[in-house]
Protein backbone atom coordinates (compact mmCIF):
# COMPACT_ATOMS: atom_id res chain seq x y z
CA UNK A 1 0.00 0.00 0.00
CA UNK A 2 2.67 2.29 -0.86
CA UNK A 3 0.54 5.41 -2.45
CA UNK A 4 -1.90 5.37 0.70
CA UNK A 5 -0.99 7.62 3.94
CA UNK A 6 0.15 5.67 6.93
CA UNK A 7 1.18 6.73 10.06
CA UNK A 8 4.79 5.87 8.33
CA UNK A 9 4.43 8.42 5.61
CA UNK A 10 1.69 10.88 6.72
CA UNK A 11 4.31 13.48 7.82
CA UNK A 12 2.70 16.88 7.63
CA UNK A 13 5.51 19.05 6.91
CA UNK A 14 6.67 17.00 4.43
CA UNK A 15 3.79 17.51 2.36
CA UNK A 16 2.16 20.28 0.19
CA UNK A 17 -0.41 20.82 2.80
CA UNK A 18 2.12 22.01 5.43
CA UNK A 19 2.39 25.46 4.72
CA UNK A 20 -1.73 25.48 4.80
CA UNK A 21 -1.95 23.06 8.25
CA UNK A 22 -0.96 25.06 11.18
CA UNK A 23 -1.36 23.17 13.78
CA UNK A 24 -2.13 24.29 17.36
CA UNK A 25 0.99 24.11 19.75
CA UNK A 26 1.27 20.57 21.61
CA UNK A 27 1.59 22.11 24.89
CA UNK A 28 -1.94 24.11 24.45
CA UNK A 29 -3.90 23.01 27.57
CA UNK A 30 -6.77 25.01 26.73
CA UNK A 31 -8.65 23.54 24.13
CA UNK A 32 -8.02 19.72 26.10
CA UNK A 33 -9.54 21.57 28.99
CA UNK A 34 -12.73 22.49 27.07
CA UNK A 35 -12.86 19.31 25.86
CA UNK A 36 -12.91 17.61 28.81
CA UNK A 37 -15.28 19.56 30.79
CA UNK A 38 -17.62 19.41 27.46
CA UNK A 39 -17.15 15.48 27.49
CA UNK A 40 -17.69 15.52 31.34
CA UNK A 41 -20.81 17.99 31.37
CA UNK A 42 -22.35 15.41 28.71
CA UNK A 43 -21.87 12.15 30.65
CA UNK A 44 -23.15 14.14 33.98
CA UNK A 45 -26.04 14.99 31.59
CA UNK A 46 -26.98 11.54 30.22
CA UNK A 47 -26.56 10.05 33.27
CA UNK A 48 -28.86 11.93 35.40
CA UNK A 49 -31.61 11.72 32.52
CA UNK A 50 -31.34 8.14 32.21
CA UNK A 51 -31.48 7.52 36.38
CA UNK A 52 -34.73 10.14 36.22
CA UNK A 53 -36.29 7.74 33.70
CA UNK A 54 -35.51 4.73 35.53
CA UNK A 55 -36.82 5.76 38.67
CA UNK A 56 -39.73 7.51 36.97
CA UNK A 57 -41.05 4.05 35.74
CA UNK A 58 -40.07 2.61 39.29
CA UNK A 59 -37.28 -0.16 38.58
CA UNK A 60 -35.34 -1.52 41.23
CA UNK A 61 -31.60 -2.97 41.32
CA UNK A 62 -30.72 -5.34 43.52
CA UNK A 63 -27.14 -4.66 43.03
CA UNK A 64 -25.40 -2.03 41.32
CA UNK A 65 -23.71 -4.58 38.81
CA UNK A 66 -26.72 -4.56 36.15
CA UNK A 67 -26.39 -0.86 36.59
CA UNK A 68 -22.30 -1.00 35.80
CA UNK A 69 -22.90 -3.17 32.73
CA UNK A 70 -25.41 -1.17 31.47
CA UNK A 71 -23.30 1.73 31.78
CA UNK A 72 -20.71 0.01 30.04
CA UNK A 73 -22.56 -0.72 27.05
CA UNK A 74 -23.96 2.67 26.80
CA UNK A 75 -19.99 3.71 26.88
CA UNK A 76 -19.04 1.75 24.42
CA UNK A 77 -22.05 2.84 21.88
CA UNK A 78 -20.89 6.33 22.60
CA UNK A 79 -17.34 5.24 22.50
CA UNK A 80 -17.82 3.68 18.86
CA UNK A 81 -19.92 7.35 17.80
CA UNK A 82 -16.56 9.19 18.99
CA UNK A 83 -14.51 6.85 16.63
CA UNK A 84 -17.04 7.36 13.84
CA UNK A 85 -16.20 11.40 14.24
CA UNK A 86 -12.30 11.59 14.00
CA UNK A 87 -12.59 8.86 11.91
CA UNK A 88 -14.74 10.47 9.17
CA UNK A 89 -14.09 14.19 10.07
CA UNK A 90 -11.32 14.46 7.07
CA UNK A 91 -14.41 13.84 4.91
CA UNK A 92 -15.93 17.31 6.05
CA UNK A 93 -12.77 19.18 6.77
CA UNK A 94 -10.16 17.70 4.00
CA UNK A 95 -11.00 20.35 1.29
CA UNK A 96 -11.53 23.52 3.75
CA UNK A 97 -8.25 22.52 4.95
CA UNK A 98 -6.48 21.27 1.73
CA UNK A 99 -7.63 25.02 0.30
CA UNK A 100 -6.35 27.35 3.51
CA UNK A 101 -10.23 27.96 2.91
CA UNK A 102 -10.45 27.63 7.23
CA UNK A 103 -7.76 27.10 9.46
CA UNK A 104 -7.65 23.13 10.46
CA UNK A 105 -8.80 24.05 14.17
CA UNK A 106 -11.28 26.26 13.11
CA UNK A 107 -12.35 23.42 10.25
CA UNK A 108 -12.73 20.72 12.79
CA UNK A 109 -14.49 22.89 15.50
CA UNK A 110 -17.06 24.29 13.14
CA UNK A 111 -17.64 20.74 11.32
CA UNK A 112 -18.20 18.78 14.97
CA UNK A 113 -20.55 21.91 15.32
CA UNK A 114 -22.93 20.81 12.34
CA UNK A 115 -22.04 17.65 12.87
CA UNK A 116 -23.99 18.15 16.52
CA UNK A 117 -26.82 19.92 14.76
CA UNK A 118 -27.03 17.07 12.37
CA UNK A 119 -27.57 14.58 14.98
CA UNK A 120 -30.28 16.57 16.82
CA UNK A 121 -32.63 17.23 14.04
CA UNK A 122 -32.37 13.27 12.78
CA UNK A 123 -35.58 11.71 12.07
CA UNK A 124 -33.92 8.16 13.53
CA UNK A 125 -35.46 6.46 10.45
CA UNK A 126 -31.86 5.03 9.91
CA UNK A 127 -31.68 4.41 13.44
CA UNK A 128 -34.30 1.77 13.06
CA UNK A 129 -33.27 0.81 9.53
CA UNK A 130 -30.17 -0.64 11.30
CA UNK A 131 -31.64 -2.15 13.83
CA UNK A 132 -34.05 -4.26 11.78
CA UNK A 133 -30.97 -6.09 10.17
CA UNK A 134 -30.37 -8.19 13.08
CA UNK A 135 -32.45 -11.41 13.69
CA UNK A 136 -36.15 -11.27 15.25
CA UNK A 137 -34.90 -13.62 18.16
CA UNK A 138 -32.08 -11.05 19.46
CA UNK A 139 -34.40 -8.19 19.38
CA UNK A 140 -37.39 -9.35 20.93
CA UNK A 141 -34.87 -10.88 23.71
CA UNK A 142 -35.31 -7.76 25.85
CA UNK A 143 -33.37 -8.14 29.19
CA UNK A 144 -31.30 -11.54 28.43
CA UNK A 145 -27.36 -12.31 28.75
CA UNK A 146 -27.31 -13.29 25.00
CA UNK A 147 -29.13 -9.68 24.20
CA UNK A 148 -26.24 -8.25 25.48
CA UNK A 149 -23.55 -10.18 24.15
CA UNK A 150 -25.09 -9.41 20.93
CA UNK A 151 -24.15 -6.03 21.70
CA UNK A 152 -20.93 -5.67 23.13
CA UNK A 153 -19.60 -8.48 20.29
CA UNK A 154 -20.97 -6.14 17.54
CA UNK A 155 -19.97 -2.67 19.49
CA UNK A 156 -16.45 -4.02 20.07
CA UNK A 157 -16.22 -5.43 16.31
CA UNK A 158 -17.09 -2.06 14.90
CA UNK A 159 -14.63 -0.14 16.92
CA UNK A 160 -11.94 -2.73 16.48
CA UNK A 161 -11.99 -2.03 12.78
CA UNK A 162 -12.35 1.39 12.66
CA UNK A 163 -9.93 2.31 14.54
CA UNK A 164 -7.95 -0.02 12.60
CA UNK A 165 -8.62 1.29 9.46
CA UNK A 166 -8.30 4.87 11.08
CA UNK A 167 -4.67 3.91 12.35
CA UNK A 168 -3.74 3.13 8.97
CA UNK A 169 -5.17 6.14 6.95
CA UNK A 170 -7.30 4.19 4.80
CA UNK A 171 -10.74 6.33 4.59
CA UNK A 172 -13.09 3.01 5.32
CA UNK A 173 -16.99 3.57 5.84
CA UNK A 174 -18.19 3.28 9.45
CA UNK A 175 -21.76 2.13 7.54
CA UNK A 176 -20.18 -0.75 6.40
CA UNK A 177 -18.08 -1.79 9.24
CA UNK A 178 -21.41 -1.57 12.19
CA UNK A 179 -23.66 -3.34 9.16
CA UNK A 180 -21.01 -5.89 8.85
CA UNK A 181 -20.44 -6.20 12.23
CA UNK A 182 -24.76 -7.04 12.61
CA UNK A 183 -24.77 -9.55 9.70
CA UNK A 184 -21.67 -10.99 11.20
CA UNK A 185 -23.54 -11.37 15.02
CA UNK A 186 -26.84 -12.84 13.19
CA UNK A 187 -25.15 -15.65 11.33
CA UNK A 188 -23.37 -16.34 14.21
CA UNK A 189 -26.36 -16.91 16.00
CA UNK A 190 -27.99 -18.39 13.80
CA UNK A 191 -25.28 -20.78 13.19
CA UNK A 192 -24.81 -21.40 16.85
CA UNK A 193 -28.47 -22.51 17.35
CA UNK A 194 -28.25 -24.93 14.58
CA UNK A 195 -30.32 -22.72 12.27
CA UNK A 196 -29.17 -21.86 8.64
CA UNK A 197 -26.92 -19.62 8.14
CA UNK A 198 -29.00 -17.45 6.04
CA UNK A 199 -31.86 -17.15 8.51
CA UNK A 200 -30.14 -14.85 10.45
CA UNK A 201 -30.57 -11.73 8.71
CA UNK A 202 -33.18 -9.58 7.55
CA UNK A 203 -31.97 -10.08 4.07
CA UNK A 204 -34.76 -8.12 2.35
CA UNK A 205 -33.29 -5.15 4.40
CA UNK A 206 -29.85 -5.95 3.81
CA UNK A 207 -30.53 -5.67 0.08
CA UNK A 208 -31.52 -2.40 0.60
CA UNK A 209 -28.96 -0.98 2.64
CA UNK A 210 -26.55 -2.55 0.76
CA UNK A 211 -27.88 -1.25 -2.67
CA UNK A 212 -27.68 2.46 -0.72
CA UNK A 213 -23.87 1.88 0.04
CA UNK A 214 -23.29 0.69 -3.65
CA UNK A 215 -25.14 3.20 -5.63
CA UNK A 216 -24.21 6.34 -3.78
CA UNK A 217 -20.35 6.19 -4.62
CA UNK A 218 -21.90 5.84 -8.20
CA UNK A 219 -23.78 8.70 -7.96
CA UNK A 220 -21.01 10.73 -6.28
CA UNK A 221 -18.48 10.12 -9.29
CA UNK A 222 -21.11 10.47 -12.08
CA UNK A 223 -22.86 13.64 -10.22
CA UNK A 224 -19.68 15.32 -9.05
CA UNK A 225 -18.19 14.84 -12.24
CA UNK A 226 -21.47 16.49 -14.07
CA UNK A 227 -21.44 19.47 -11.54
CA UNK A 228 -17.53 20.45 -12.34
CA UNK A 229 -18.45 20.19 -15.98
CA UNK A 230 -21.24 22.36 -15.91
CA UNK A 231 -19.23 24.58 -13.38
CA UNK A 232 -16.78 25.01 -15.89
CA UNK A 233 -19.49 25.94 -18.48
CA UNK A 234 -21.38 28.66 -16.33
CA UNK A 235 -18.78 29.82 -14.02
CA UNK A 236 -15.80 31.20 -16.31
CA UNK A 237 -13.78 32.38 -13.76
CA UNK A 238 -10.17 31.35 -13.81
CA UNK A 239 -9.46 31.28 -10.40
CA UNK A 240 -12.18 28.92 -8.92
CA UNK A 241 -10.42 26.51 -11.39
CA UNK A 242 -6.63 26.99 -9.74
CA UNK A 243 -5.17 24.83 -6.75
CA UNK A 244 -3.89 26.16 -3.39
CA UNK A 245 -1.19 28.64 -3.29
CA UNK A 246 1.67 28.12 -0.45
CA UNK A 247 0.47 31.33 1.02
CA UNK A 248 -2.95 32.66 1.40
CA UNK A 249 -6.71 31.86 1.08
CA UNK A 250 -8.57 31.55 -1.59
CA UNK A 251 -10.83 34.87 -2.94
CA UNK A 252 -13.61 35.48 -0.33
CA UNK A 253 -16.43 34.19 -2.50
CA UNK A 254 -14.53 30.85 -3.43
CA UNK A 255 -13.94 30.38 0.26
CA UNK A 256 -17.54 31.19 1.08
CA UNK A 257 -18.30 28.53 -0.84
CA UNK A 258 -16.30 26.01 0.58
CA UNK A 259 -17.14 27.22 3.83
CA UNK A 260 -21.05 26.06 3.13
CA UNK A 261 -20.48 22.94 1.13
CA UNK A 262 -18.38 22.03 4.44
CA UNK A 263 -20.94 22.96 6.41
CA UNK A 264 -23.50 21.12 4.29
CA UNK A 265 -21.82 17.78 4.81
CA UNK A 266 -21.17 18.08 8.53
CA UNK A 267 -25.02 18.89 8.86
CA UNK A 268 -25.79 15.84 6.55
CA UNK A 269 -22.89 13.50 7.96
CA UNK A 270 -24.48 14.02 11.64
CA UNK A 271 -28.38 13.29 10.88
CA UNK A 272 -27.22 10.01 8.63
CA UNK A 273 -24.47 8.81 10.62
CA UNK A 274 -25.26 9.64 13.86
CA UNK A 275 -28.33 8.00 13.73
CA UNK A 276 -26.16 4.68 13.87
CA UNK A 277 -24.58 5.53 17.35
CA UNK A 278 -28.62 6.32 18.26
CA UNK A 279 -29.85 2.91 17.05
CA UNK A 280 -26.99 0.90 18.75
CA UNK A 281 -28.19 2.76 22.33
CA UNK A 282 -31.89 2.27 22.12
CA UNK A 283 -31.16 -1.44 21.12
CA UNK A 284 -29.19 -1.50 25.02
CA UNK A 285 -31.65 0.28 26.60
CA UNK A 286 -34.30 -1.36 25.44
CA UNK A 287 -32.65 -4.83 26.46
CA UNK A 288 -31.56 -3.75 29.47
CA UNK A 289 -34.52 -1.47 30.89
CA UNK A 290 -37.77 -3.31 29.11
CA UNK A 291 -39.98 -1.51 31.65
CA UNK A 292 -38.51 2.19 30.93
CA UNK A 293 -37.85 2.38 27.42
CA UNK A 294 -39.86 -0.62 25.90
CA UNK A 295 -43.04 1.77 24.65
CA UNK A 296 -43.09 5.24 23.76
CA UNK A 297 -44.01 6.68 27.30
CA UNK A 298 -44.30 10.11 25.49
CA UNK A 299 -47.50 9.03 23.56
CA UNK A 300 -50.40 11.32 24.58
CA UNK A 301 -53.38 9.00 26.19
CA UNK A 302 -55.44 11.05 23.18
CA UNK A 303 -54.21 8.76 20.57
CA UNK A 304 -55.21 5.83 22.31
CA UNK A 305 -58.32 5.61 21.13
CA UNK A 306 -57.45 5.98 17.18
CA UNK A 307 -55.28 3.23 18.03
CA UNK A 308 -57.70 0.90 19.58
CA UNK A 309 -59.79 1.95 16.43
CA UNK A 310 -57.24 0.88 13.95
CA UNK A 311 -56.44 -2.17 15.48
CA UNK A 312 -59.79 -3.21 15.96
CA UNK A 313 -60.68 -2.64 12.23
CA UNK A 314 -57.01 -4.08 11.14
CA UNK A 315 -57.99 -7.52 12.86
CA UNK A 316 -61.60 -7.63 11.34
CA UNK A 317 -60.69 -6.71 8.04
CA UNK A 318 -57.86 -9.47 7.78
CA UNK A 319 -59.69 -12.17 9.87
CA UNK A 320 -62.42 -11.75 6.44
CA UNK A 321 -59.75 -11.97 4.09
CA UNK A 322 -58.23 -15.03 5.41
CA UNK A 323 -60.07 -18.62 5.99
CA UNK A 324 -57.30 -19.72 7.89
CA UNK A 325 -58.16 -20.98 11.88
CA UNK A 326 -56.50 -18.23 14.55
CA UNK A 327 -52.99 -20.25 15.55
CA UNK A 328 -52.39 -20.89 18.98
CA UNK A 329 -49.39 -19.35 19.00
CA UNK A 330 -49.62 -16.05 16.58
CA UNK A 331 -46.51 -14.29 18.17
CA UNK A 332 -44.42 -17.65 16.73
CA UNK A 333 -45.81 -17.53 13.51
CA UNK A 334 -45.20 -14.08 12.78
CA UNK A 335 -41.49 -14.14 14.29
CA UNK A 336 -41.36 -17.40 12.08
CA UNK A 337 -42.23 -15.24 8.92
CA UNK A 338 -39.98 -12.39 9.54
CA UNK A 339 -37.17 -14.71 10.06
CA UNK A 340 -37.70 -16.94 6.78
CA UNK A 341 -39.86 -14.74 4.90
CA UNK A 342 -42.01 -17.69 3.95
CA UNK A 343 -45.31 -16.80 4.06
CA UNK A 344 -48.37 -19.64 4.68
CA UNK A 345 -51.85 -19.16 5.20
CA UNK A 346 -51.96 -18.84 8.94
CA UNK A 347 -49.79 -15.40 8.56
CA UNK A 348 -52.91 -13.03 8.04
CA UNK A 349 -55.14 -14.89 10.72
CA UNK A 350 -51.81 -14.69 12.90
CA UNK A 351 -51.49 -10.80 12.05
CA UNK A 352 -55.45 -10.51 13.36
CA UNK A 353 -55.00 -12.12 16.28
CA UNK A 354 -51.74 -10.22 17.87
CA UNK A 355 -53.69 -6.89 16.29
CA UNK A 356 -56.73 -7.95 18.86
CA UNK A 357 -54.93 -8.66 21.49
CA UNK A 358 -52.49 -4.86 21.19
CA UNK A 359 -56.20 -3.29 20.90
CA UNK A 360 -57.92 -5.10 23.84
CA UNK A 361 -54.75 -4.65 26.23
CA UNK A 362 -54.97 -0.83 24.93
CA UNK A 363 -58.21 -0.46 25.84
CA UNK A 364 -57.94 -2.25 29.11
CA UNK A 365 -55.21 -0.05 30.22
CA UNK A 366 -55.81 3.27 28.97
CA UNK A 367 -52.66 4.56 28.04
CA UNK A 368 -48.91 3.15 27.57
CA UNK A 369 -47.83 4.40 30.67
CA UNK A 370 -49.99 2.47 32.57
CA UNK A 371 -49.70 -0.58 30.92
CA UNK A 372 -47.79 -3.00 34.41
CA UNK A 373 -44.43 -3.33 34.28
CA UNK A 374 -44.70 -7.51 33.42
CA UNK A 375 -46.56 -6.69 30.20
CA UNK A 376 -44.81 -3.97 28.78
CA UNK A 377 -41.81 -6.42 27.17
CA UNK A 378 -44.23 -8.48 25.85
CA UNK A 379 -46.82 -5.70 24.47
CA UNK A 380 -43.93 -4.00 22.61
CA UNK A 381 -43.08 -7.65 20.87
CA UNK A 382 -46.30 -7.64 19.58
CA UNK A 383 -46.59 -3.84 18.34
CA UNK A 384 -42.71 -4.76 16.73
CA UNK A 385 -44.18 -7.96 15.42
CA UNK A 386 -47.18 -6.58 13.81
CA UNK A 387 -45.56 -3.02 12.26
CA UNK A 388 -42.80 -5.59 10.67
CA UNK A 389 -45.31 -7.68 9.25
CA UNK A 390 -47.23 -4.96 7.57
CA UNK A 391 -44.06 -4.17 5.99
CA UNK A 392 -43.02 -7.55 4.69
CA UNK A 393 -46.59 -8.02 3.90
CA UNK A 394 -45.91 -4.76 2.04
CA UNK A 395 -43.52 -5.92 0.16
CA UNK A 396 -45.15 -8.82 -0.99
CA UNK A 397 -46.08 -8.38 -4.78
CA UNK A 398 -48.08 -11.99 -4.56
CA UNK A 399 -50.16 -10.98 -1.75
CA UNK A 400 -52.91 -8.42 -3.02
CA UNK A 401 -55.30 -7.12 -0.56
CA UNK A 402 -58.32 -4.71 -0.66
CA UNK A 403 -57.59 -1.07 -0.65
CA UNK A 404 -59.53 -0.29 2.16
CA UNK A 405 -57.20 -3.16 4.12
CA UNK A 406 -54.34 -1.71 2.88
CA UNK A 407 -54.78 1.61 3.80
CA UNK A 408 -55.69 0.75 7.66
CA UNK A 409 -53.10 -1.90 7.60
CA UNK A 410 -50.32 1.21 6.73
CA UNK A 411 -51.84 3.21 8.93
CA UNK A 412 -51.82 1.02 12.21
CA UNK A 413 -48.05 0.15 11.16
CA UNK A 414 -47.17 4.00 11.56
CA UNK A 415 -49.36 4.09 14.85
CA UNK A 416 -47.51 1.06 15.98
CA UNK A 417 -44.07 2.34 15.17
CA UNK A 418 -44.98 5.59 16.91
CA UNK A 419 -45.02 3.16 20.42
CA UNK A 420 -42.09 1.54 19.77
CA UNK A 421 -39.56 3.34 17.25
CA UNK A 422 -38.49 6.24 19.84
CA UNK A 423 -35.69 8.47 20.36
CA UNK A 424 -35.30 10.39 24.22
CA UNK A 425 -34.04 13.75 23.69
CA UNK A 426 -31.21 12.67 26.08
CA UNK A 427 -29.89 10.03 23.75
CA UNK A 428 -29.82 12.35 20.52
CA UNK A 429 -27.63 15.05 23.00
CA UNK A 430 -25.37 12.22 24.42
CA UNK A 431 -25.01 11.34 20.82
CA UNK A 432 -24.48 14.72 18.99
CA UNK A 433 -21.64 15.13 21.62
CA UNK A 434 -20.11 11.84 20.75
CA UNK A 435 -19.80 12.47 17.24
CA UNK A 436 -18.95 16.18 17.26
CA UNK A 437 -15.71 16.06 19.55
CA UNK A 438 -15.18 12.89 17.65
CA UNK A 439 -15.14 15.31 14.45
CA UNK A 440 -12.65 17.62 16.22
CA UNK A 441 -9.60 15.38 16.41
CA UNK A 442 -8.16 12.38 14.30
CA UNK A 443 -8.42 14.14 11.15
CA UNK A 444 -4.37 14.48 10.17
CA UNK A 445 -4.17 10.75 8.54
CA UNK A 446 -6.86 11.04 6.02
CA UNK A 447 -6.84 15.26 4.41
CA UNK A 448 -3.68 14.48 2.78
CA UNK A 449 -5.08 11.26 0.44
CA UNK A 450 -8.52 13.02 0.05
CA UNK A 451 -6.02 16.15 -0.81
CA UNK A 452 -3.59 14.77 -3.06
CA UNK A 453 -3.43 10.95 -3.46
CA UNK A 454 -6.87 10.73 -5.75
CA UNK A 455 -5.77 12.62 -8.65
CA UNK A 456 -2.60 12.86 -10.16
CA UNK A 457 -2.58 16.58 -9.89
CA UNK A 458 -3.62 18.45 -6.76
CA UNK A 459 -7.43 19.42 -5.62
CA UNK A 460 -8.57 22.81 -6.99
CA UNK A 461 -11.54 24.82 -6.00
CA UNK A 462 -13.82 23.76 -8.06
CA UNK A 463 -12.90 20.29 -7.67
CA UNK A 464 -13.69 20.78 -3.48
CA UNK A 465 -16.77 22.62 -4.18
CA UNK A 466 -18.68 20.24 -7.00
CA UNK A 467 -17.33 16.51 -4.47
CA UNK A 468 -19.23 18.15 -1.05
CA UNK A 469 -21.99 19.36 -2.53
CA UNK A 470 -23.03 16.56 -4.35
CA UNK A 471 -21.76 14.42 -1.17
CA UNK A 472 -24.20 16.39 0.50
CA UNK A 473 -27.16 16.20 -1.05
CA UNK A 474 -26.27 12.27 -1.70
CA UNK A 475 -26.83 12.01 2.21
CA UNK A 476 -29.75 14.11 2.71
CA UNK A 477 -31.65 12.33 0.13
CA UNK A 478 -30.11 8.86 1.62
CA UNK A 479 -31.00 10.38 5.18
CA UNK A 480 -35.39 11.24 3.80
CA UNK A 481 -35.17 7.64 2.67
CA UNK A 482 -34.06 5.75 6.15
CA UNK A 483 -30.99 4.12 4.32
CA UNK A 484 -27.72 4.79 5.94
CA UNK A 485 -24.65 5.60 3.23
CA UNK A 486 -20.94 6.41 3.30
CA UNK A 487 -20.01 10.00 3.84
CA UNK A 488 -16.34 8.34 3.43
CA UNK A 489 -17.98 6.85 -0.09
CA UNK A 490 -19.59 9.34 -1.64
CA UNK A 491 -16.78 11.97 -0.92
CA UNK A 492 -13.94 10.32 -2.15
CA UNK A 493 -15.81 9.15 -4.98
CA UNK A 494 -17.23 12.37 -5.96
CA UNK A 495 -13.24 13.78 -5.62
CA UNK A 496 -12.40 11.07 -7.89
CA UNK A 497 -15.25 12.08 -10.12
CA UNK A 498 -14.22 15.58 -10.61
CA UNK A 499 -10.47 14.60 -11.55
CA UNK A 500 -11.54 12.44 -14.11
CA UNK A 501 -13.71 14.59 -15.35
CA UNK A 502 -11.35 17.70 -15.22
CA UNK A 503 -8.70 14.93 -16.98
CA UNK A 504 -6.16 15.04 -13.77
CA UNK A 505 -5.89 12.08 -13.93
CA UNK A 506 -6.22 9.33 -11.34
CA UNK A 507 -3.95 7.62 -8.82
CA UNK A 508 -4.89 3.78 -9.45
CA UNK A 509 -2.83 3.02 -6.79
CA UNK A 510 -4.84 4.58 -4.18
CA UNK A 511 -7.66 3.59 -5.76
CA UNK A 512 -7.24 0.43 -6.05
CA UNK A 513 -6.52 0.35 -1.83
CA UNK A 514 -9.56 2.44 -1.56
CA UNK A 515 -12.25 -0.07 -3.22
CA UNK A 516 -10.31 -2.83 -1.75
CA UNK A 517 -10.49 -1.37 1.75
CA UNK A 518 -14.68 -0.81 0.79
CA UNK A 519 -14.55 -4.35 -0.16
CA UNK A 520 -12.98 -6.46 2.79
CA UNK A 521 -14.76 -3.36 5.21
CA UNK A 522 -18.04 -5.44 5.65
CA UNK A 523 -16.79 -9.27 5.38
CA UNK A 524 -13.65 -8.45 8.17
CA UNK A 525 -15.93 -6.83 10.68
CA UNK A 526 -18.64 -9.68 9.60
CA UNK A 527 -16.07 -12.00 10.64
CA UNK A 528 -14.59 -10.50 13.90
CA UNK A 529 -18.42 -9.98 15.07
CA UNK A 530 -19.22 -14.04 14.49
CA UNK A 531 -15.58 -14.72 16.52
CA UNK A 532 -16.53 -12.10 19.33
CA UNK A 533 -19.59 -13.40 19.90
CA UNK A 534 -19.32 -16.95 19.79
CA UNK A 535 -16.27 -16.52 22.00
CA UNK A 536 -18.58 -14.13 24.57
CA UNK A 537 -21.36 -16.95 24.12
CA UNK A 538 -18.96 -19.59 25.39
CA UNK A 539 -17.05 -18.01 28.44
Amino acid sequence: MSDYVTPQTLHVAASPLSSAIQLPAKNSKKPLFLFGMVLLAGILFAGTQLIGDIHQTGVTFSSVLPLMLLGFALLAALGFEFVNGFHDTANAVATVIYTRSLSPTVAVVWSGIFNFLGVLCSSGAVAFGIISLLPIELIMQTGSSESFVMIYALLFSAIIWNLATWWLGLPASSSHTLIGSIIGVGIANAVMHGRSAMSGVNWGQALNIGNALILSPIVGFICAALLLVLMKRVVKKPELYATSKDEGAPPMWIRGLMVLSCTGVSFAHGSNDGQKGMGLMMLILVAALPVTYSLNRSVPQSDIPHLITLTESSQSQLLQFSNAPTPAQPDDVLATYLRTGQRDTTVIAALAQVSGNIGATLKQYGALQTIPADQKPAMRNEMYLAAETIKRLQADHSLILPAATQQNLQALKTALNGATQFIPTWVKVAVALALGLGTMVGWRRIVTTLGEKIGKSQLNYAQGISAQMVAMGTIGAADAFGLPVSTTHVLSSGIAGTMAANRSGLQFGTLRNMVLAWVLTLPAAALLSAALYWIMTSL
